[in-house]
């Protein structure tokens, strides 16, 4: 028997999050019904929940959505390949598949059905409502993209499929990261560390993260993941210690996954080697960077790239990784919460909860 009614965490505003039941809508051929199993917790939610991104209320948060089909459209079962009971993992931008950026290959900008459209970002007055993950089903829109994944990996590993993929498109497919490259990773957040494993699986040669003294753990966790070296930027001169660690060449590949702080950014260009690529991904909350000296990207002919989202190839490769179980991705996870508790998994992610430090945090809804 279908269920009529879902719990939902709705948001209404900044700060102002309210547990509700919501109607489970129908179907149609083209669309399918998800029982989510979790949700990633991620830092842009943070921000949702803070008021600093430009979204429309109300919503329902969750974009990073792990779940098994609960209904499905025949013709939207024949186009993903799933059917009812197979495990989905599910990509957070929903694109129109006609614009432009979507006909070029780069639908992770798609802004053809009017803005940033994705789960967790669609208003609940926009019809059917069920768009983002905090809730115990989601709707599948006929554009949504969905990738299977095995029953057998427990959730709290499987749900990292959106935070690894941004590592394997931020730090490897972006700068075209491989055998022989020194990448520099600015910040080891659950994104950071995402871009270690990522690099370390593309064959770079060295991999070095730079933390603050408070991120010693999180700097100890990227070593245990694959970095060669680590770099505490109040204690230690970055710069000179790059150029120690690159044989005086700088880093090849920096990846800038800070958040709020822009001043990484101006010395990312004191970081990289002549012909190097930086990869910004960390929002800094629209501030300005200060020191950003242009004449380094002139003279060193550095190529810098701004990440926003994920792409397919990304997902894909994330899920592999974590399918094989080569990498102990268990040391990533901290966190597990109630779908009540998700006011309180948004706070410690950020930091708001005094004695809680969160890696990787989830919504487990199972």
């Amino acid at each position: 028997m279908a269920p009529r009614l879902t719990r939902a965490v709705v948001q209404n505003g900044p700060r102002a999050l309210e547990l509700r039941e919501l109607a489970v809508p129908d179907i149609d051929d083209d669309s399918a019904l998800l029982r989510v199993e979790a949700c990633g917790i991620c830092g842009s939610d943070a921000e949702q929940y803070a008021g600093v991104l430009p979204v429309r209320f109300p919503l329902i948060p969750g974009h990073e959505p792990l779940g098994v089909i609960e209904r499905i459209g025949d013709r939207a079962a024949r186009r993903w390949g799933v059917d009812v009971g197979d495990r989905v993992a599910v990509e957070s931008l929903i694109p129109c598949g006609h614009c432009r950026a979507c006909t070029e290959g780069r639908y992770q900008l798609c802004r053809g059905r009017g803005g940033m459209f994705g789960h967790g970002y669609v208003p609940l007055t926009h019809p059917p409502g069920l768009w983002g993950a905090y809730a115990d089903y989601m709707y599948l829109d006929p554009f949504s993209l969905v990738h299977p994944m095995r029953k057998d990996v427990p959730a709290t590993l499987a749900v990292m499929f959106n935070p690894l993929g941004a590592g394997f498109r931020w730090a490897v497919e972006i700068p075209d990261t491989g055998p022989g490259d020194a990448v520099l990773i600015l910040g080891p957040g659950q994104r950071g560390l995402a871009c270690v494993i990522a690099a370390r699986a593309a064959g770079a040669d060295t991999i070095i993260v730079t933390g603050l003294a408070r991120d010693a753990k999180k700097l100890a966790l990227a070593r245990t993941l694959g970095a060669d070296h680590t770099i505490d930027v109040e204690a230690e001169d970055v710069r000179a210690r790059v150029r120690e660690l690159t044989g005086g060449r700088g880093a090849d590949v920096v990846v800038e996954v800070s958040a709020n702080a822009p001043e990484p950014v101006g010395e990312a260009l004191h970081y990289v080697a002549a012909g190097g690529r930086i990869v910004l991904a960390g929002v800094k909350g629209f501030k300005a960077v200060p020191d950003f000296v242009s004449d380094l990207v002139v003279v060193k002919e550095v190529t810098i790239r701004g990440a926003f989202g994920v792409t397919t190839r990304a997902y894909d490769a994330a899920i592999r990784l974590i399918e094989s179980g080569r990498v102990p991705l268990a040391r990533m996870h901290t966190h597990d919460f109630p779908l009540e508790a998700a006011e309180r998994a948004i706070r410690t992610l950020a930091g708001e909860v005094p004695g809680e430090t969160s890696i990787h945090s989830c919504l487990l809804l199972e």
